[in-house]
């Protein structure tokens, strides 16, 4: 990263805290892929230019597993974390116990994020979070491999399935006896709530529940999708996939052991990195698209948010502000592939050339499918996570979606307020 640069912004940064005693802050960042590094040096000069001090404290992988956590320091009025990087589910969820950042942060710089993410962040007329960066879900692959056997980039699943099982095939009859066709999220957790959307809601399958707050996953298109993942498995798919999560689906692709995968933009900073084995190699498109529908990628994302009992709010907005700078959007658009929320740097010359598909892409990021988090609001993990059951025991067990989404469909009955989120 460009820490000089970083500086000189910093430098122009001036704190009420600074005027009196020194602050303390706590952040808790991501640790998938370089988070955690590049959370700690860009906070690291921010305090070195306000005379702050800023602890980074690395959340957990699985979003199931941070979101816990999180609602444990939360739930306890904790004051030992000021700054939550939050997902972009969460708002409703954690809206609570979050401080409110209208009147706090320039009427400008609000202005300048995608519209989209501000509604989302802003819970009952209260702007929760600022957005730290977006991502949408796309589909990874080898160049070299589809050109080589003659594969174009596949437009649906279908096609998926067709040049991954072939390129699987002749790859390990030369020899590579460890090629995958397909890695994706398959592990019980957010993350596989993600990649199934994606299966349902491109084969016009719908989105779990509709905006109205009505369940309706329960449908013989989502079905479908579900069992054709569960096909994958132990075919173009390694059976171990039902443990994935982003960061080993990404270590078998970039050691150059799978033809495609699903993942987020982070993962092409590291691809093309110094040593990468498939460094030059890859290729990114969109989503495939399933039967009768249109490619789908599920909206995600992270923000920045205060807590409500930090002891040190003002000096946590000011970092805040600071990290969601555009300036430091665009340095980790081009040094670490994570998606500006400002549609301005989408146009910017050195971030297209680090990311050459973003041009293409644009309408992906900006035309994604959401989670139904805003429905469910505070009620949202105990949705994702039957949902994230039932995808599981369909995906591990060789299929059955249509009976196990219509028991799927009592449960979420249940758990709403008389069949309605």
């Amino acid at each position: 990263m460009h820490l000089a640069k970083c500086a000189a912004l910093a430098a122009t940064l001036l704190l009420a805290s600074t005027a009196g005693r020194a602050a303390t802050l706590t952040i808790s960042c991501g640790s998938v892929g370089q988070e955690t590094k590049e959370c700690q040096d860009e906070s690291k000069v921010w305090a070195a230019k306000t005379g702050n001090t800023v602890k980074v404290l690395g959340a957990p992988q699985s979003d199931t597993e941070r979101l816990a956590l999180y609602q444990q320091y939360l739930a306890a009025g904790s004051a030992d974390i000021d700054i939550y990087e939050i997902d972009v589910i969460w708002p409703g969820v954690l809206g609570s116990h979050l401080a409110d950042l209208t009147g706090k942060i320039d009427p400008a710089t609000i202005s300048a994020h995608f519209p989209s993410i501000i509604a989302n962040n802003t819970v009952g007329g209260k702007l929760l979070a600022l957005p730290f960066f977006t991502d949408a879900g796309v589909l990874y692959y080898r160049r070299d491999l589809l050109e080589q056997y003659g594969f174009k980039p596949p437009a649906t699943w279908a096609d998926l399935e067709t040049a991954a099982k072939a390129v699987q095939e002749k790859e390990r009859a030369a020899g590579r006896t460890d090629m995958q066709g397909f890695v994706w999220q398959g592990k019980a957790y957010e993350g596989l709530t993600v990649n199934a959307l994606e299966w349902v809601a491109s084969s016009q399958g719908g989105a779990i529940v509709d905006t109205d707050g009505k369940v309706t996953v329960n449908n013989l298109n989502a079905a479908k999708a579900l069992d054709r993942a569960a096909g994958w498995v132990g075919t173009i798919s390694p059976k171990g996939v039902l443990n994935y999560t982003e960061e080993e689906g990404r270590g078998v692709f970039q050691s150059g052991n799978a033809v495609f995968m699903r993942n987020w933009p982070y993962a092409w900073s590291l691809g093309q990195s110094e040593g990468s084995p498939v460094r030059g190699k890859v290729g990114v498109s969109a989503l495939p698209a399933g039967d009768g529908g249109t490619s789908a990628a599920v909206l995600g994302g992270w923000q920045l948010a205060v807590s409500k009992y930090s002891k040190n709010q003002d000096a946590a907005v000011d970092l805040v502000k600071y990290l969601c700078s555009e300036e430091l959007q665009k340095d980790r658009a081009i040094h670490f592939s994570q998606n500006p929320t400002m549609g301005a740097l989408y146009k910017d010359a050195d971030v297209l050339k680090a990311n050459p598909f973003y041009g293409d892409l644009y309408d992906v990021f900006t035309h994604t499918v959401a989670r139904p988090s805003r429905v469910a609001g505070p009620r949202y993990a105990q949705l994702s996570s039957a949902f994230e059951a039932t995808v599981h025991d369909v995906i591990s067990n060789g299929g059955g979606a249509t009976d196990k989404l219509a028991t799927l469909q009592k449960t979420l009955d249940r758990l709403s307020r008389n069949g309605h989120w």
